[in-house]
Formats: structure tokens, C-alpha cells, sequence
């Protein structure tokens, strides 16, 4: 059996997710900080007969991350599938013309750091096995220049390029690396309604077959830049 790991597993997408993947024959792997919310996570796919387990950790604590990772690993073996997705917590964006260089530290303690450690841990594996995927899910503003979301942006751009760099050097090595965008907000109901999203990456990572795809597709980014 297949292991995918989630690193910044919330009640949204992650959970969508994890459905997902655990529906067509995954064991889950649910990392974030809030126990709680965890519990959740768990209840909610084994209701669905998902074996799932999660692990505790702030990702702004690399060294707590890596430890949970390889709690994962000594668990279940090499990880199969590597999902980043962290809460965007846009109390922490700035405004470009009022980005400062603590704003976009802040930013990259939540993210960037975050998602190189992540891939430290489970790529030897994914190039030893010859198989595996590293999905990098980030928000559009990584994509597009989006004034309010000055820091983030920044800090996106540099996942975005970091996940590009991975995805052509290890393409001809079995490991497929994506990225997917979003331009909407997460909500059931809606456009960002998170399983719909959820089949969309759990698609897009059947076919392997690019690099990144931005939900909803054919997003037009001045509907977004109207809006603020």
C-alpha cells in the first residue's frame, strides 16, 4: 500500500486530500500543529475505512518537521507521495508597498524552509525507488503579481522555482514533481469548493504528464486583482 504524507494537513483541502488518496488505496499521513484538529482528521477518514495516523509539529520548527517525518517513515517505509499545502495565513501578507524584509522572513519560515526540509526527507527514497511525486500547492499570487500579497508573492515565486528545478531533474528519474495554484478561496459550496480541488490534483497527479495547473482553470488573475 501507497503512503501519502500531508504536511500542513487542516479540515479544508487537506482533509479533501486525503479522501482522495485514501479512497483509491493510500495510507494517509496528516503533519500540522494543531492536535486537536488532528483528531479530526483521523475520525473523519476512518469513518471511511482510511488507515491514517497523524504527527504533531509546527512546520516553523524544521527540526519538530523533521522529526514527524520521520516518525512517518519509520511507521509506514519510504513515503510514496509528498503533499505541501500549508494554511496561507494572510494575516501575515503585507502589502508590496509595505513588505519589509521581516515580513517576507516571516513568510518563508512558514513555507519556503518548510518545504525544501520536507523534500530533504523523502526524496533520497523517491530517487533510491525510482518512483514517488512531490505535489507543492500554493496560492495564486505565486504565479501573478498580486500588490496585497506582496511578501507571500515573493516567497511563492521562489517554491514555484524551487518545484520547477526539482520537476526537470527528476522527471527522467521516476519522480514526478507538480504544482498546483489556487485562485480561490477554500470553501465548501464555492468555486474553491476543497473536493473539487482534491480531484483535480488527485488528476492532475495520475497523469504526470506536466509540470504545474492553476484551479480553477482558465482563472482570469485581474477578476482577483479587482477584488483588493
Amino acid at each position: 500500500m501507497k503512503t501519502i504524507v500531508i504536511v500542513g494537513a487542516g479540515l479544508g483541502l487537506g482533509l479533501s486530500l486525503g479522501k482522495k488518496f485514501g479512497k483509491n488505496g493510500f495510507r494517509v499521513v496528516a503533519i500540522a500543529r494543531n492536535p486537536e484538529k488532528l483528531a479530526i482528521f483521523e475520525s473523519e477518514l476512518r469513518k471511511l475505512n482510511i488507515e491514517t495516523q497523524s504527527f504533531v509539529a509546527d512546520i516553523t520548527d524544521l527540526a519538530a518537521l523533521k522529526q514527524a517525518i520521520q516518525a512517518a517513515k519509520k511507521e509506514f517505509g519510504s513515503i510514496d507521495v509528498l503533499e505541501f499545502s500549508p494554511y496561507a495565513r494572510e494575516d501575515k501578507f503585507t502589502h508590496v508597498l509595505e513588505t519589509t524584509p521581516q515580513s517576507v522572513l516571516d513568510i518563508m519560515k512558514s513555507y519556503l524552509l518548510a518545504g525544501v526540509l520536507s523534500v530533504n526527507e523523502v526524496l533520497p527514497d523517491m530517487i533510491n525507488n525510482g518512483s514517488g511525486a512531490i505535489l507543492f500547492t500554493t496560492g495564486v499570487s505565486t504565479m501573478f503579481p498580486i500588490p496585497y500579497a506582496g511578501n507571500a508573492g515573493i516567497v511563492g515565486a521562489g517554491i514555484r522555482n524551487y518545484a520547477a528545478n526539482l520537476h526537470n531533474e527528476l522527471k527522467e528519474k521516476g519522480v514526478f514533481v507538480g504544482h498546483l495554484s489556487i485562485g480561490a478561496m477554500i470553501q465548501p459550496g464555492t468555486a474553491g469548493d476543497p473536493d473539487v480541488i482534491a480531484e483535480a490534483w488527485y488528476n492532475f497527479y495520475e497523469k504526470k504528464d506536466h509540470f504545474e495547473e492553476i484551479f480553477p482553470p482558465g482563472l482570469d488573475p485581474t477578476t482577483i486583482l479587482g477584488e483588493n
